[in-house]
């Protein structure tokens, strides 16, 4: 098939590649320049590796919109919520082209409820099916690829072979999909990602209790997920979830939720305990220097959401760098990947510092906090960490570390319900 792809989504990376990979001939319309759409994918190499790869065997062209052919046989639109408008042009000019009717429409963008109903009203004649964005960053060709069952929103059963012929080759299986209704689809993948937060939340709340009765919750943790019933996904305690597509689901499922009558407050707490979550470094550092902080200086691993990553959105980063800066303290800060985002958004300023190397960061500081859990900070060298820094104190923001081991080194040691 010939597939036309719009977005620069990670989504619509994967999508591009493997659809490519298969054999399809993907036109990736690029509205923006080229390099731009490259460096949306530079966090996650797997991805950008394969998208080269099916471009120098000629089955994925980046293209300008006049070159896509008129007889494409599917159209894929995966586009964040801050797109939404670019998204509903992109279908104006669609419409204004001489296609022959009806085409394969795949809206693969997290619009929330009725993001699908939008783009059709554009184009009513069209076949159009929802295919929600569940992939992980960081893992996204394997989170997809390995995907048991591959819900579609799709009501016809012509668009459910059309559909099932596009991926044939990579879920070749009818087992492999769960079909269902385009706004079931839509509030499944909001539903998901609710009940991914819920269980974040629900062990940092633990955490916090489990901290107060001298009780390690890492030990908790491990019990839960040894339980086949629990499993140890998103149940690990920390510093606050972020990310832009997950933070923006949560936020709609809740709206969707109150905007119904329903009387449920689940929800408005996950989000709640979340935002206070990114909070509790800062409270720590707080209290263990009794509210003197001005002056001091503060060193932070990891500023994106998560590892694997340059995406900041809803990082936990944003309301630690706040309450620092409101204490006129100094933050120097490392990340492997994010630092030029963080730069675009609070630019050049006396108090931050931005660090290239890990340990550069570290000199001379009071403080050292990790928010995100890359994997070059889980072994640290504490023997240069002593010399460097003016104070021995770790608040470890991801339990990634023993605390008995940091704390036999020679730091002081503060992690979430330990």
């Amino acid at each position: 098939m010939k597939v036309a792809v719009f977005g620069q989504t990670l989504y619509s990376g994967v999508l591009a590649a493997l659809l490519a990979e298969c054999g399809h001939q993907v036109f990736w319309c690029e509205l923006l320049e080229k390099p731009r759409l490259e460096q949306a994918y530079i966090q996650d190499e797997a991805v950008k590796q394969l998208i080269d790869k099916q471009q120098n065997n000629g089955f994925l062209k980046y293209c300008t919109f006049e070159d896509i052919d008129l007889d494409t046989h599917a159209y894929l639109f995966s586009f964040n919520p801050t797109e939404e408008n670019q998204a509903l042009e992109i279908l104006k000019q669609l419409k204004q082209r001489p296609i022959i009717h009806p085409k394969l429409m795949i809206n693969a963008s997290t619009l929330g409820l009725h993001g699908t109903a939008k783009f059709e009203k554009i184009l009513p004649e069209d076949d159009w099916v929802y295919l929600p964005d569940m992939i992980q960053e960081g893992n996204a060709l394997q989170s997809l690829i390995q995907t048991k069952q591959l819900i579609v929103g799709c009501a016809s059963d012509s668009n459910q072979s059309k559909i099932r012929e596009l991926l044939r080759p990579l879920f070749p299986r009818e087992q492999q999909y769960l079909f269902m209704p385009v706004l079931d689809a839509e509030f499944t993948k909001l539903s998901v990602s609710g009940m991914l937060a819920t269980r974040i939340s629900y062990i940092n709340d633990l955490a916090l209790v489990a901290e107060k009765l001298g009780i390690d919750i890492e030990h908790v943790r491990q019990g839960m997920a040894a339980d086949s019933r629990i499993g140890a996904s998103y149940l690990y305690p920390g510093a606050g979830f972020g990310g832009e597509n997950f933070s923006h689901d949560i936020q709609t499922l809740t709206n969707t939720v109150f905007g119904a009558g329903a009387n449920s407050q689940l929800l408005s707490q996950v989000w709640a305990i979340n935002e206070q979550q990114k909070e509790l470094l800062f409270r720590k550092l707080w209290n263990y220097y009794h509210g003197n902080l001005a002056g001091k200086i503060v060193a932070i691993w990891g500023a994106s959401f998560k590892e694997k990553t340059a995406r900041i959105q809803q990082s936990p980063i944003h309301a630690m760098l706040k309450a620092l800066w409101a204490q006129n303290v100094t933050v120097k800060l490392h990340d492997p990947q994010a630092l030029p985002e963080i730069e675009k958004t609070y630019g050049q300023r006396p108090d931050l510092i931005y660090c290239t190397e890990q340990y550069e960061a570290t000199q001379d500081a009071d403080v050292l906090c990790l928010l995100t859990a890359w994997k070059q900070y889980w072994s640290p060298n504490y023997a240069e960490l002593l010399k460097i820094m003016k104070h021995p104190l770790i608040l470890d923001g991801r339990n990634i570390y023993d605390p008995s081991y940091v704390k036999a080194q020679g730091f002081a040691y503060m992690g979430v319900g330990r």
